[in-house]
């Protein structure tokens, strides 16, 4: 495949919707994903798509995926482990896949002469802010290791476009919901928490009294930022991408309907999230498009895709938060 673009993560929550938007636009694609995270299932409907290819190999790899990289035009480096507790207990996995996993695949970008480069971050650098909207330029603050192992990673996006020349951008995702988003055995983002729960019919775990909020970004939205990225001429910056707007977590639950019960705050959260999208608006003329109505109904369209995610309760949740209070509590 000539020309193509590389999607690390393709098969992922992030990956998939960006890979139908790329192919949407005519683009040819590889996806590299070794399925720790992400399900080939989210690209079934691509099945007879002729611009997809899907290699099944792990980003450090390099025997298996440096083909793929020959007459790549751009890579998309969405493949990372996720969550929080996790990161607590696994932390050398955590910088194996996204710290040296991104070097992995910078390097492969730098000897295969890669013309554009965009990478996936997180706003989880950020930690408890001092600022809302909080802008590119707030401190870092990482509070766990997945926050540390993602700025570790932008921080070498940003050395190779400073000493190597590559055309690279780095996205810092705020807290991205749709469609797809991952239904594994981990304690973690809110929306498949609750929808599992909803299918259920089992209420709502509301952490703390449900007034903080969250800059929630409905994923094609997400998508649109990664592909404005990918098609400019930009280079070497750091771009917050949020739906301009936070919302609580109760509003989010009265939005799902159903009844709520409470588990206790966590310590290391901030109240809010609340990306300032100043700079990717003026710098790549993007902004979001999905109202929070519109996303949770979309949501609740294709609610049948949680039905075998697990279902949290109080006590479950817990148990599987124990390490969050341990290491992070004072």
């Amino acid at each position: 495949m000539s020309e193509h673009i590389i999607v690390t993560g393709g098969a992922g929550f992030i990956g998939s919707h960006t890979v139908d938007l790329l192919l949407k636009n005519e683009k040819k694609v590889i996806v590299i994903d070794n399925c720790s995270t992400g399900r080939l299932d989210n690209l079934s409907h691509l099945k007879n798509e002729r611009n997809l290819e899907v290699l099944e190999a792990d980003i450090n790899d390099k025997e298996k995926t440096s083909l793929a990289y020959k007459h790549a035009k751009g890579v998309i480096h969405l493949a990372a482990l996720a969550d929080i507790v996790p990161s607590i207990e696994r932390p050398m996995d955590y910088h194996y896949s996204n710290v040296n996993g991104t070097l992995s695949v910078l390097e492969n970008c730098r000897l295969h002469n890669i013309q554009r480069f965009v990478y996936a971050a997180s706003s989880s650098c950020y930690g408890i802010p001092d600022e809302y909207p909080t802008k590119e330029t707030a401190e870092i603050r990482p509070q766990y290791p997945y926050a540390l192992t993602k700025f570790l990673g932008e921080q070498y996006v940003m050395h190779w476009a400073q000493v190597y020349k590559l055309p690279a951008l780095s996205l810092r995702f705020f807290n991205v919901y749709g469609p797809r988003s991952r239904t594994s055995g981990t304690y973690g983002a809110v929306f498949g928490v609750f929808l599992a729960q909803k299918i259920h019919n089992q209420p709502f775990t509301i952490v703390g009294d449900g007034t903080q909020s969250r800059d929630f970004t409905y994923v094609t939205d997400v998508a649109s930022a990664v592909y404005a990225a990918l098609t400019s001429t930009l280079a070497g910056e750091v771009l917050n991408v949020g739906s301009g707007n936070h919302y609580s977590v109760n509003r989010i639950a009265d939005l799902l309907i159903g009844e709520k019960t409470f588990v206790p705050k966590r310590p290391g959260e901030p109240d809010i999230t609340f990306a300032d999208i100043s700079k990717i608006k003026n710098k790549l003329n993007w902004e979001p498009k999905i109202s929070i109505e519109a996303g949770v109904g979309e949501m609740l369209k294709n609610i049948d895709y949680w039905k075998n995610a697990p279902v949290w309760n109080v006590k479950s949740i817990e148990q599987a938060t124990k390490s969050w209070f341990q290491y992070l509590g004072k």
